[in-house]
């Protein structure tokens, strides 16, 4: 599904009469007056039907799984943050806050290194030896090696996922080659920025071949990071395996900063990182919402 300016282009279960398979839609007033939102991804009941001209009327929604609000999608599995190796280079500060702000979603994060052809393999396999300390399973992805397409067919087939990271490091190029028949507009990186100019302008959800559903978001070059120092330790999987292993400070509200009665192992490579963005948020917390 998509929304298209006042409209909703609503793909169905099943093909209609005359093997309909999308309609173009309004949304009944009663949705609005009940403060229901029509987002991407959303499971929708339709009534008002005319077959022949392509059109109906979304009436109800269905209770959500899960819901995101940038970009505004409802009903996903998986979160993708694709960067690249190269062009631009990969900068482990700004992949830390897209995987970060990945995890609030509360759905699976996939870490995928793009353009792995234009460095050296062990290069590629260092930074993903790198992430798996960090607590995940990434995937290099290069136009050299097709088969590397095909492993991540396989984790998203019979999901909805969706594609962020920062522009230009081929999130267009990659939805191409998932989904051959879209031919999405891609742009070349800034030489002196080393940033790529966002190319996708607005949400949808598109059929993978080996199914499952993908959609693109609207590039931008940093992640908004809703920082909250209680939540913020449980979005590195690196405090959260810990915690899930049993380990338990002396205060509940432990701020893992080597305070007294803290029992968290501290040698984990973006520790560093996690104090920095730690002392950021209590400051934050501090001064208290802005005036």
């Amino acid at each position: 599904m998509a929304l298209e300016a006042n409209y909703l282009r609503v793909r169905l279960l099943e093909p209609g009469p005359t093997g309909e398979r999308q309609l173009l839609c309004t949304r009944r007033a009663r949705l609005a007056h009940g403060g229901q939102q029509v987002m991407v991804g959303d499971w929708v009941g339709l009534e008002g039907c005319d077959w022949r001209d392509g059109r109906a009327a979304v009436a109800s929604l269905e209770p959500r799984s899960t819901q995101l609000l940038r970009p505004a999608l409802a009903n996903v599995d998986q979160v993708l943050v694709v960067v690249a190796l190269a062009q631009p280079s990969l900068d482990e500060e700004l992949l830390s806050r897209f995987l970060l702000s990945a995890e609030t979603t509360g759905v699976e994060v996939i870490p995928v290194l793009s353009k792995a052809d234009l460095i050296g393999p062990a290069e590629a396999s260092h930074w993903q030896q790198r992430l798996r300390g960090w607590g995940y399973q990434a995937l290099c992805i290069s136009r050299e090696a097709p088969s590397s397409l095909e492993v991540l067919q396989q984790r998203l087939a019979g999901g909805v996922a969706v594609l962020c990271g920062p522009s230009g490091v081929g999130k267009s190029s990659l939805l191409n080659a998932l989904v051959p028949s879209l031919d999405l507009r891609t742009a070349a990186v800034s030489g002196k920025l080393q940033r790529g100019r966002h190319t996708t302008r607005h949400v949808e959800l598109h059929d993978l071949p080996g199914g499952g559903l993908l959609a693109d978001s609207p590039g931008f070059n940093r992640p908004e990071f809703p920082i909250d120092a209680q939540q913020l330790p449980l979005l590195f999987p690196e405090i959260r395996r810990q915690l899930e292993a049993g380990v338990r400070c002396r205060f509940r509200d432990c701020r893992h900063l080597q305070e007294p009665g803290c029992s968290l192992d501290r040698s984990w490579e973006r520790y560093g990182i996690y104090c920095a963005l730690m002392e950021q948020a209590s400051e934050l917390s501090r001064r208290g919402p802005a005036g």
